[in-house]
């Protein structure tokens, strides 16, 4: 039997949670499109953003290394795949809504820059020299909303207002917004926000292990390392030494893989408890309410900092990854002033939007923060 949309949507409200953002409740889109016969809204945008421009870029685009360091350290693109799994996994269990949550992940990170937060802070700072900032989430909307070009009668994607308003997931108070929240966005934009961190922390300390910049003597004795392993110690039995190495990284995966169960499992347990305490049993409420819902508990949150903190002072910033975003660094500046002084020479798309009106300064973060670490190497070259 073919399901139809609008049976969908009936099933789809027969599971949902009172506090989820139902299919059939959005607001819709900023331009009126005619309803999909067999897709709901969500779905319809999720697929939009995969078959984006955009997001196929972020398969070269770093996320702690850059893209061309090694084939099997993650990049943005498997970065965002991960924070969708792990979203719609807790969005089924709290009775939420895994089409707007996946949605939300796999396009939270498209405005990002190459070279990763480097790059980030590094347009960040030129932004300030003309009144202005750049932020990843906020760019990721731009690019949803503006940037992408693929239909006739208007510019962007034209996602739903709920999706659009869940790249803002970190500060929505701060940014205009289709839906009125008193602080933070609906639960399934804060679930993509901390599925986020828990994606980045666990997959960065397997990559910073891997590599080698990270060794096991520095982590075991952090606690949320400690319940992992012992997790791992009671499916798999007693841990192979160290110089089996094949059979260590097998273990250390498992450990890693404990930790991410961990980690949602508190988080999901804890925001069902945030809901039951503040009496939050409709979509109104959390809208209305004044602090987060989607948190970790407080015993457990203590862990997930030190880790947090820990690869912040001995990883992010490891020599060997800062000499690379270092080098990213210097060629996003070159490249911006480049195109200030020749603004013909970006795609005619971007010299459109300095017709239509556009600050130059933002068409040309435009198009750097669109490209990728590679593509801005040999734009760099090219230039130099």
């Amino acid at each position: 039997m073919i399901k139809t949309r609008s049976q969908l949507e009936k099933e789809e409200i027969a599971v949902l949670s009172p506090c989820a953002m139902p299919s059939q409740n959005s607001a819709g889109r900023v331009h009126a499109e005619p309803e999909d016969d067999f897709r709901m809204p969500f779905q319809r945008d999720r697929d939009r953003i995969m078959h984006s421009k955009s997001f196929r870029r972020l398969q070269a685009k770093t996320q702690v290394f850059v893209a061309n360091y090694g084939d099997h350290y993650r990049d943005r693109l498997t970065h965002s795949i991960e924070v969708s799994q792990i979203a719609r996994g807790l969005s089924r269990t709290l009775g939420l809504n895994e089409d707007l949550a996946e949605a939300i992940s796999l396009a939270h990170d498209l405005g990002h820059t190459p070279f990763g937060h480097g790059g980030e802070d590094k347009l960040d700072e030129i932004m300030k020299n003309y009144g202005l900032n750049f932020e990843h989430n906020e760019q990721s909307r731009r690019i949803l909303e503006k940037l992408e070009r693929v239909n006739p009668n208007f510019d962007g994607l034209n996602l739903t207002k709920e999706v659009l308003d869940g790249m803002l997931k970190h500060n929505p108070h701060r940014y205009r917004t289709y839906s009125k929240f008193n602080n933070y966005p609906h639960l399934e934009a804060q679930i993509a926000d901390t599925s986020d961190e828990i994606a980045y922390i666990n997959h960065d300390l397997d990559d910073g292990i891997r590599s080698g910049l990270i060794s096991i003597e520095q982590i075991e004795e952090f606690e949320i390392w400690k319940m992992g392993w012992g997790k791992a110690v009671n499916q798999y039995g007693k841990a192979p030494n160290a110089t089996d190495e094949e059979s260590y990284k097998r273990f250390v995966s498992r450990v890693i893989s404990k930790m991410i169960g961990l980690m949602i499992l508190d988080l999901q347990e804890n925001t069902n408890n945030n809901l039951v305490n503040q009496k939050i049993d409709n979509l109104e409420k959390v809208r209305a309410y004044k602090g987060k819902l989607v948190t970790f508990s407080d015993k457990f949150l203590p862990h997930v900092v030190e880790l947090r903190s820990f690869l912040l002072r001995n990883f992010y910033n490891h020599e060997k990854v800062a000499e690379q975003i270092g080098k990213g660094k210097k060629i996003i500046e070159a490249l911006f002033d480049h195109f200030m002084a020749h603004p013909e020479k970006m795609p005619r798309v971007y010299g459109r939007l300095i017709k239509e009106g556009e600050r130059k300064e933002i068409a040309v973060k435009d198009y750097i923060a669109g490209m990728t670490d590679r593509f801005a190497e040999e734009q760099f070259n090219s230039v130099s």
